[in-house]
């Protein structure tokens, strides 16, 4: 070979070795981009299209009541989500898919369509199907269907205290209820893990990389046992009166315990609201609605008579037969009218002109301090979304005829769960106890909160036998007595004001508030049923009473209350219900707006045929009883050292009503000997052996 020719394969060689140098630098370069340099970027691509983060869905607490029943709880389900680039004809798949899951097929295949066309291949088709659609989908062995373990929330006693459980959303948050208002807890924390996938999408492997946490279970303080035969009882009395909506709350004066709380109309927690459904239907009107409460609000203007005035049971009260001028305007009775009788009569015949007159005696000051004690105006902190404070305005903004509007229960706006706390300061012994409704969390006890004292020991002993009056011989005797039980009371008749019209309508808040045994309370039940008609036989009395009545015998045998009275059945109510029209409270004392009440009192009454001649003789019977006590009243014999035979026997002779406690000799009584026995006042013997 020649030089020249040795010289150019030289070059050429030279220049081949470079390019090949230079080509390796490149790979050389190039392999310290990807593996150095770029590293990190390369490995999240690679994890993202190889390895898919799944997450792991944890289950809701479950809720129960306070004897460990379920209310409500989270089932597992499977889910289905596909693979649409994985199919082999969307076509098909759409039409298995929508065959065995009963979906609409045309908007299924487009869906699948858009994801396959956008290279998406995970695609959910259908949340939580049922046992036997997942069995068919399985049963095909299709590796591009895939399932996924979700829960659902059900509620094994359906609509059973529905208000206070709540319902959750289609995220499986609380929307209503305690499931709303303790999501926090129940929700818990979803895990997370990471499925390793082949180039088809298939996982082949999996890793848990944070584990679920379920969330924490709560021990309601309702009990099932009450919480229906409530339910029962509002839903017939809303329904039977024509009414819109009614609520009842059972509680524990002395714990604060809800041991019931019932709201009609209820709903299916369990089902999302349908199209046109009225927001008012998921509302609890126990603790979200507040309404003018009417004459049991007497209760609370003759207990701040009792601790601010001289005034006693016995205290005669000038009710000008039936008639009052106030600021040049005369406001007349619902009915008939009494002369003086005594403060226990005013509260036991519900008299608006004696309501008035106690007020005037306590003064808006103490009036106004003693509502704000009782817990009105501001909410109890029950753990229950979209709590009402009521309506209590301050002094400053009180009209001239605020202070007489006050003492009856008007101007002012409560919830049937503050007339509950109301109730049972006086239940209680005078201490405002907060209402409980969570008793556990887990297994950690929910916080209480002391208890304030409101009443004197002996105020609230004087108020419970003058609430026992009302059940005696005054607006409640015909609809509230109990078999067994001493109980006590107060009715209560608002008429609803038309905010369009601006007058008072002949609709009203029928509410009953009492407790049950006397001597010692175990149960406070409040009821309320809003929007009734029909005149007198839509009032506290004949409405919202046999609801206390149905509701309270259910209570004590549930909780196995000692019974403290002879077992006779109570009075039966009357086929046509006539209450007291005493019983509706004077809605307006402003001159310039007219009151509706005088007109229907001057209309003539007609005479009921359910009226013998028997109510004619309790009628004679309660005005003997006023004139006895106007004078001085039977004097109470002296029963101690006697047998139980000779107490019942001298008892019998003098004609006293007694309640004989224990057994052997007579060792106390109440009222003592010598004392005034007023009227329908009961003589309480204790016995010891």
């Amino acid at each position: 070979m020649s030089p020249g020719m040795r010289t150019k394969a030289d070059k050429r060689l030279t220049w081949f070795a470079m390019a090949v140098l230079l080509w390796g630098a490149l790979i050389f370069v190039r392999l310290i981009s990807l593996q150095v340099v770029h590293h990190a970027s390369y490995v999240r691509m690679a994890r993202k299209q190889q390895e898919r983060l799944q997450a792991i869905p944890a289950p809701r607490g479950s809720i129960f009541d306070r004897t460990g029943q379920v209310l409500a709880m989270s089932v597992p389900m499977d889910s289905v989500y596909i693979d649409p680039l994985q199919a082999p004809d969307l076509q098909v798949a759409a039409d298995i898919l929508s065959g065995i899951l009963d979906l609409d097929r045309a908007a299924l295949y487009e869906r699948m369509q858009w994801y396959a066309h956008h290279s998406k291949g995970y695609m959910w088709v259908a949340h939580r199907i049922d046992r036997l659609q997942a069995e068919r989908l399985r049963s095909l062995h299709l590796d591009w269907i895939q399932f996924a373990t979700e829960y659902r929330r059900d509620y094994p006693k359906l609509n059973l205290a529905a208000h206070v459980v709540g319902a959750i959303n289609g995220e499986d948050k609380g929307q209503w209820g305690v499931e709303k208002s303790l999501e926090s807890q129940l929700r818990g924390a979803p895990g997370a893990v990471r499925v390793l996938t082949d180039a088809k999408g298939r996982g082949i492997d999996s890793q848990v990389e944070t584990e679920p946490r379920p969330g924490t279970p709560v021990t309601l303080s309702i009990d099932e046992r009450i919480q229906f035969p409530a339910e029962r009882a509002i839903a017939r009395a809303v329904q039977d009166a024509h009414a819109e909506s009614g609520s009842v709350v059972v509680m524990d004066p002395h714990s604060g315990d809800i041991l019931a709380m019932a709201s009609y109309p209820g709903f299916d927690p369990s089902q999302q609201p349908a199209p046109g459904e009225k927001p008012s239907v998921r509302f609890n009107h126990a603790v979200s609605v507040p309404f003018e409460p009417g004459s049991v609000f007497k209760v609370i203007t003759l207990s701040s008579a009792l601790e601010t005035t001289n005034l006693r049971p016995e205290s005669l009260i000038n009710c000008g037969n039936g008639a009052i001028t106030l600021f040049g305007r005369t406001i007349h009775e619902a009915h008939h009218g009494y002369g003086t009788i005594p403060m226990a009569m005013v509260l036991a015949k519900s008299s608006n002109i004696g309501a008035i007159q106690i007020g005037m005696r306590v003064g808006q000051n103490n009036l106004y301090n003693y509502v704000r004690r009782f817990g009105f105006g501001e909410r109890s902190g029950i753990p229950l979304p979209a709590e009402s404070p009521g309506m209590v305005r301050k002094l400053t903004r009180w009209g001239k005829t605020s202070l007489s509007s006050v003492s009856m229960g008007h101007e002012i706006g409560v919830t049937t769960l503050q007339l509950a706390q109301a109730c049972s300061v006086v239940a209680n012994g005078g201490l405002l106890v907060r209402p409980r409704l969570i008793l556990r969390t887990g297994d950690q006890a929910a916080p209480t909160v002391s208890p304030r004292r409101v009443l004197q020991p002996e105020t609230a002993i004087t108020m419970r036998q003058m609430m026992e009056g009302v059940i005696l011989f005054g607006t409640g005797r015909r609809y509230a007595n109990l078999q067994g039980y001493s109980a006590a009371g107060k009715t209560g008749s608002a008429q609803i004001y038309d905010f369009a019209t601006r007058h008072y309508t002949h609709s009203y808040n029928a509410s009953f508030m009492g407790f049950a045994p006397v001597t010692n309370p175990a149960i406070v039940v409040v009821v309320t049923v809003n929007g009734t008609h029909g005149g007198s036989a839509g009032y506290g009395g004949p409405v919202a009473g046999p609801i206390f009545r149905a509701v309270a015998t259910e209570t004590l045998r549930v909780l196995d209350v000692p019974k403290d009275l002879p077992d006779t059945p109570p009075e039966p109510t009357p086929a046509i219900e006539v209450a007291d029209l005493n019983d509706v409270a004077i809605p307006d004392l402003d001159p310039s707006v007219p009151n509706v009440l005088e007109e229907v009192a001057r209309q003539p009454q007609a005479p009921s045929p359910a009226e013998p001649a028997r109510e004619a003789a309790a009628e004679a019977a309660v005005a003997a009883a006023v004139a006895a006590a106007v004078e001085d009243g039977p004097k109470v014999p002296n029963f101690e050292g006697l047998s139980k035979r000779a107490v019942v026997a001298e008892a019998q002779a003098q004609g006293l009503a007694v309640l004989l406690t224990g057994a052997g000799i007579a060792r106390t009584q109440a009222p003592p000997p010598g004392g005034i026995l007023h009227p329908g006042e009961r003589i309480r013997v204790g016995f010891v052996k």
